[in-house]
Order: structure tokens, then C-alpha cells, then sequence
């Protein structure tokens, strides 16, 4: 099943810069050649937003999206995505098909 998801850019990672990073072993199987961006749901918040995210203890989320496609940090995204087995973790829909296409083939 897929979503959308739209927010602000806080770490990019691209593919030739996977090796550096401190991946999980599940998120590095998935990235392999592609783009790890973790992103924050909602878009930037305003200063209200934080209070009352603070206030109701309902942190404002990140999620983590491997896509095919490159985004600078600080940057606004909408991607179409699907849900891993790995909480917080999805995959973009592009990047889903190209995946079960090497797979198939």
C-alpha cells in the first residue's frame, strides 16, 4: 500500500556516501545504490507547531525514504512511498519498481 509523505529534507545521504555512515544492516540491503533521505513529516514546523507538539508529548515525526531520486537538505519533498518491515523506514515508489524489476530479471 502506498502514501504520501511530504516534508522537509533534515539529512541526506547519497549512494556513494552509504559506506560512511552508520547504517542498520536491513536499511543497507535496502539503500545498496540508492539515495537515504530522512525526512521530516509535515514540513518545517512553525514555532505554535513545537509548542504544541511539546505540550500533547506527540513528538514531531521523522521517517527514513531510500529513493532513486537526489534531495539537498533543507529541501521540501512529496514522495510517494511504501512501508518496509523496518518501522520508520520506506522505500519511494520509483524506487520499489525498479527493485522488484532486477529481482524479476
Amino acid at each position: 500500500m502506498t502514501e504520501t509523505i511530504r516534508g522537509d529534507v533534515l539529512h541526506a545521504i547519497p549512494p556513494d556516501e552509504l559506506d560512511e555512515e552508520d547504517l542498520s544492516p536491513e536499511l543497507r540491503a535496502l539503500a545498496d545504490s540508492r539515495h537515504v533521505l530522512v525526512v521530516r513529516k509535515g514540513g518545517h514546523p512553525s514555532i505554535l507547531d513545537l509548542v504544541w507538539a511539546f505540550v500533547r508529548r506527540d513528538p514531531i515525526e521523522a521517517v527514513t525514504v531510500v529513493t532513486d531520486h537526489p534531495a539537498e537538505e533543507d529541501e521540501e519533498v512529496t514522495l510517494t512511498v511504501e512501508e518496509t518491515d523496518t518501522p520508520g523506514v520506506y522505500v519511494a515508489a520509483d524506487a520499489h519498481e525498479k527493485m522488484e524489476s532486477t529481482e524479476d530479471g
